[in-house]
């Protein structure tokens, strides 16, 4: 301000002012702040002044209304917990949103205003103790001036709406039905800054964390504020341990039941929540894309293994025809030569016997004729065209005693080479049949020692704990004078494998023969008389009713096990050959115990076969 703005009667300079300086000043606090509002709205200081007292009043949560004295003297003091504390103080507007400044104030002015004393000077009336209602007001601020029994008081908020919008929901009104709910249940979080509902445009994860903190959201809401009886009221410690077990019990009962409705409220958002179809259509989508790029890749690759393919048959039918063409001319080269060599050969072998013809087979008999003639056969046939051609040579020389001796010479060289080959082969046979192995090893088994070595390889099957020292000691046993280990009884076992079936057959009749032979009922007749043979009641049996209904006897089942193996399923008249060797059955008797014997068989492998996978089960 200028001097001149300022009226005064007379003007005067008491000092010198001071040199201006700069000072650096930051702009803060609530003046700067309010300063900045006047700018910003263009009011004057004047109106901001009014503004900011109507604001303040405003903001302190009282009601402008004129209070309803009516309600508050409606109030049962003694039912003080089902009235609504904040409408009782004057925050019905504010309610769990104001501060305990607010409360405080709000309860002072209740008290100014409603105290009995106050009151009494007035002239109204007063009840007596907690009959009146100014009683309500007190316990509406020892609930609320309390934060752990306000929390209990706000989580029954009367006035707090527990529906849920419906799984019905259009996608048109989604956002305006579920928006609102969700803010409403979020003053209910442990957790601080819940995720936003978004819209529309809301990106994949956004929409993800919202549900994700939704599906495990967690409630600090309580319901102590319910409990029917105080656990204080009780009588003694019993008593007020089951008011505390009562009082539990009821508040898990509504914690479950509040934690199935924000469930049942997420499902309903999540069901029908417009962008999860946007986001399942889209990962459809990109899964599909994934898919056809996949499936191209795939393709082209096929594609490329194909062209490479053909390219590789292609190129390997040039290589093949081209061999092909190289192993024909070698043939036609080979053929050719062979032909030519086989007509050189073809001359030599006229040359040679002509020759040979000349010096009349160089025989002195009509017998060493013969064999001299089989040996020109041989030598024509088995010479090479080098040594024929060397033997022709010597022949036509002319020198008749020096082509007597080549040739006699090649004669024996012939049937020396001829011997060395069938002894070569005799060898082989040796070998396969086991020959060898037991003309090194041991001697020569008999007739007896072999066919109790098929009997006892058949008493002990494979399995058999040290089978092979069994059998040997089994063939001692039975064999009178025999002395075989389980090497030599393993070795003539293979050996006896290996046989074909000729040999086979032949063993099986030689010892059927010998069998028949020790077990005739009645002995053959002799060249002095004739014997005569009485019929058994079996046989009798047989001729007359055509069966023998006697259970088999050891001998017949030895006799029918005998011819099995000599008559094999290959031999014509299989059963009529077989009831004729047991005098005592017929041809049905016979079949009859085969169908039973090969029964039992089957009926034991089964067995076997049960126990074996019961034992693997274990």
């Amino acid at each position: 301000m200028s001097p001149e703005d300022v009226e005064v009667e007379q003007c005067m300079v008491v000092a010198k002012l001071s040199a201006t300086r700069l000072v650096p000043v930051q702009p803060a606090g609530r003046w700067y702040e309010a300063y900045c509002l006047r700018r910003r709205n263009k009011h004057s200081l004047s109106h901001h002044s009014l503004q900011s007292s109507t604001s303040e009043e405003s903001s302190s949560g009282l009601s402008t209304d004129e209070e309803d004295e009516a309600m508050l003297k409606s109030l049962d003091p003694k039912e003080w917990k089902d009235q609504d504390h904040y409408t009782v103080l004057g925050l019905g507007k504010v309610r769990h949103k104001a501060t305990e400044g607010q409360i405080k104030k709000a309860y002072k002015k209740k008290v100014l205003k409603h105290h009995p004393d106050k009151r009494k000077a007035s002239g109204q009336d007063v009840k007596e103790g907690d009959d009146d209602y100014f009683t309500c007001i007190t316990r509406a601020y020892e609930i609320l001036g309390n934060s752990n029994k306000r929390r209990s008081y706000d989580s029954i908020d009367p006035e707090f709406d527990d529906s849920i919008p419906s799984s019905s929901v259009s996608k048109e009104n989604f956002f305006q039905e579920f928006l609102p709910v969700f803010q409403a249940n979020s003053r209910w979080s442990n957790k601080k800054n819940a995720p936003t509902f978004g819209d529309i445009n809301s990106s994949y994860e956004e929409v993800n964390n919202f549900y994700a903190f939704w599906y495990d959201f967690d409630s600090w809401r309580e319901y102590s504020y319910l409990d029917e009886e105080e656990k204080e009221k009780g009588e003694n410690r019993e008593e007020r341990r089951w008011i505390e077990k009562q009082n539990k019990a009821a508040r898990l009962k509504r914690k479950k039941e509040e934690t199935t409705r924000i469930r049942q409220l997420v499902d309903n958002a999540y069901a029908c929540d417009p962008r999860i179809q946007k986001f399942k259509d889209d990962e459809k989508e990109r899964k599909l894309a994934q898919k056809r790029a996949k499936q191209e890749v795939a393709r082209a690759k096929a594609e490329e293994e194909e062209k490479k393919r053909r390219e590789e048959l292609e190129a390997e039918r040039l290589k093949k025809e081209q061999e092909e063409e190289i192993a024909k001319a070698q043939a036609a080269e080979i053929k050719k030569e062979r032909d030519a060599q086989k007509k050189v050969m073809k001359k030599e072998k006229k040359n040679f016997r002509t020759a040979v013809k000349e010096f009349d087979y160089f025989a002195e008999d009509d017998n060493e004729r013969v064999q001299n003639m089989q040996d020109v056969d041989k030598l024509a046939e088995l010479l090479s065209l080098t040594s024929l051609q060397s033997l022709n040579e010597t022949l036509t020389s002319g020198d008749s005693e020096k082509a007597r001796t080549a040739y006699q010479t090649q004669v024996k060289e012939m049937n020396e080479q001829l011997e060395k080959e069938k002894q070569k082969q005799m060898d082989a046979m040796r070998k396969q049949t086991g020959g060898a192995s037991e003309s090194a090893g041991s001697k020569d088994w008999s007739h007896d020692e072999l066919q109790t070595l098929i009997k006892a390889v058949n008493v002990f099957p494979a399995g058999t704990t040290s089978r092979w020292e069994a059998i040997a000691s089994f063939i001692n046993q039975h064999i009178e004078g025999s002395n075989r280990n389980a090497k030599e009884t393993l070795s003539k076992a293979k050996s006896l494998q290996k046989m074909d079936a000729d040999q086979k057959q032949a063993v099986n009749e030689k010892a059927f023969q010998k069998f028949a032979k020790d077990h005739k009922a009645v002995s053959s007749s002799k060249e002095d008389g004739v014997s005569e043979r009485f019929e058994t009641v079996g046989e009798q049996q047989v001729s007359q009713t055509g069966s023998n209904p006697a259970p088999w006897t050891a001998e017949e089942q030895k006799l029918l096990e005998q011819a099995l193996k000599t008559y094999t399923a290959n031999t014509p008249e299989r059963w009529e050959r077989i009831a004729e060797v047991i005098p005592s059955r017929s041809k049905r008797d016979c079949m009859k115990r085969y169908k039973e014997l090969a029964e039992l068989v089957r009926a034991k492998k089964a067995a076997q076969a049960a126990a074996a996978s019961k034992a693997k089960k274990t």
